[in-house]
This record gives structure tokens, sequence and C-alpha cells, in this order.
């Protein structure tokens, strides 16, 4: 079937599989291509009820992706562990992460209200909230056989792309910094893909003052590990979005909403540093769905000097 609007169908396996966990006398009525993914497709999946009322539901599908059943185990756990804990994560519905029973593995979960914001106006009133979410995240406990897979970090000193035009000797401080060993950290449950694009919030007329957090999305990579680094993403994220020192205020922030962060500068400068030359690597891979969401200015171009200057702002750091 596809959308009013001309969106790809869901496949036939997958639509049968998604009307085997519906509700006795519901029916998939439609379903529209949901934009901001890299990874997997997303599509918003509308149901009508047997009262003849409608309810949504979010399908993801993983096509030709090779850690698509990691992805999907990750998420799984991570939702079914955030049930009930105030975090405000999609509710698991159904999950077929070998494609089984459908043509890609595929996750059906709850759709949530609100929508993203990644406009420059009213970031100084997002950023406390979005730092007290994160805090509320690493305050999960899970137990052992909850806990989720270690943390992965792919980027080495070998696969950094420094910017054109850069500084090379602050590039090259910076590549030195993760040729060190990981600092030593007490493990907590990461998102580890938290940012702007991942966050819903409930936008009123009112303004900024009044937003609120709806809903934190795409559990696929959550992760064990160092509360730092789940912060240096958002705050390479925050950089590369607004301006480098909204990453510097991000740190700021999640401290002061009661956020641990290592207690050496040093050890602090790794988790940043390591996460920004890891956005070296994909500058244009992470910019595109930004312009796609209407922040057409940001061209990889203008992303890659943003970058620059962020790495350049945490190396003069002082500590």
């Amino acid at each position: 079937m596809a959308d009013h609007d001309g969106a790809v169908a869901v496949r036939p396996l997958t639509l049968a599989w998604v009307n085997r966990h519906l509700d006795v006398g519901e029916r998939v009525v439609k379903a529209e291509a949901l934009h901001g993914g890299i990874t997997a497709e997303m599509r918003r999946v509308t149901v009508a009820r047997q009262d003849g009322g409608t309810r949504d539901l979010v399908l993801r599908t993983f096509v030709d992706a090779e850690r698509a059943e990691d992805w999907l185990n990750r998420e799984r756990g991570a939702l079914a562990l955030l049930a009930g804990t105030g975090v405000p994560a999609p509710g698991l519905v159904a999950v077929d992460h070998r494609a089984v029973h459908c043509e890609c593995p595929s996750l059906l979960m709850t759709h949530l209200a609100g929508r993203t914001v990644l406009k420059d106006e009213g970031v100084e009133a997002r950023v406390p909230l979005l730092a007290r979410q994160l805090v509320a995240i690493h305050a999960v406990r899970p137990g052992p056989a909850e806990r989720p897979p270690g943390y992965v970090t792919l980027t080495t000193a070998d696969t950094v792309v420094t910017p054109k035009g850069a500084d090379t000797a602050t590039w090259a401080a910076a590549i030195d910094v993760i040729r060190r060993p990981a600092p030593p950290y007490e493990g907590r449950f990461l998102h580890r893909d938290f940012h702007p694009g991942n966050v819903l919030f409930d936008v009123p007329p009112k303004g900024p003052a009044a937003f609120r957090i709806t809903g934190v999305v795409d559990w696929a990579a959550a992760s064990w590990g160092p509360a730092d680094l789940d912060v240096a993403h958002c705050c390479t994220n925050l950089a590369l979005l607004h301006g480098p020192a909204w990453g510097v205020r991000f740190a700021e922030a999640y401290e002061e909403a009661g956020g641990m962060l290592a207690a050496a500068a040093s050890e602090r400068m790794y988790w940043q540093v390591r996460d920004a030359l890891a956005f070296s690597e994909e500058v244009q891979q992470a910019s595109q769905p930004w312009r796609g969401a209407g922040r057409t200015e940001l061209t990889a171009r203008m992303v890659e000097e943003r970058l620059d200057a962020y790495v350049t702002a945490l190396m003069d750091a002082p500590g």
C-alpha cells in the first residue's frame, strides 16, 4: 500500500506482519514516509480502529544494512528497558530483527507526539531541556541482564579528515589526543546518538520559553559506556547546528542539571575531541538531513568550517 502523497509502499510481507500485531478489528489505512533517518527507512503507519478512530505507529525498516540485527536488538532492549521509567521513549510493539517475516529487518513501535526543532531561534531555551533529559537517561540503571552492549567508536587517528583550510598543527594535536587509550570511566546507560534531531518537542504558540520535550527516538545505538560520550555527541551536533559556543555550553548545562562528567579536564577533552573528529569523516552525511529539515544554509562547507572552529575551541580550552 502507498500513502495518499505517493510515499514508498509498505512491502507486502512487512504489511502482513504489521497487521498481525494490531488489535482485533484494526487495519492499516495509510503509510507516510518520515524524513531525517540516515540508516533506515522510517514510516508513520496510520491504523483504523474498530471504533472509527485512528492511531499511529512507526515502522523502522533497515534495507541492506550490515548491522541491522545489532541495531534492532539494541533498540528492542532499550525500549523494553525504558518502559515505565519516565524517559519519553516509544513503546515496543514488535521486532523482526532477522527478517524472518518481513522483506527486511524491521521494528514496529508507538508514535510519539511532537516534532524536532533545529532552528537557531530558541536554542538558549532548548539546551537546558536537552541537558536535563540526558541526565534522566543516564540515571536509568539496568540490571546485568538488561545492560546494552558496550559502546563502539570507529574513528582512529588514521581515518580523521582534516578540513580544507584548517590549522594543521591544531588538528594534529587533536588527532594525538585520540591516540591515547580511553580514560577509565563508570559505565552508564547511553542513548549513543542523542542530539536535537532525535528529540521531539511540543512547540506551543507562547514561544520558546514554553517548549517541552515529548519524546526521545532512535535507540538503535543504545550502549553501555561513559556519560561523557553521550554528552560529547550532543555537544558536537549543537556546535555544528548553532555554532561552536553551543557545543561548549551543552557540557556546562549537563553539569548544571546534575550530570556527572569525568573529573579531569584531560579526560573530558578526550571524549569531546573523539566525537568531534568522528564528524570529520561524514560531514556531508551529517548535514544533509539538516538541510532537508529546512536548514538549507548548512552546506557541507559551512558545517566543516564550524567543525574546525569547534575543534580549535576544544584544543584552546584551559586545562
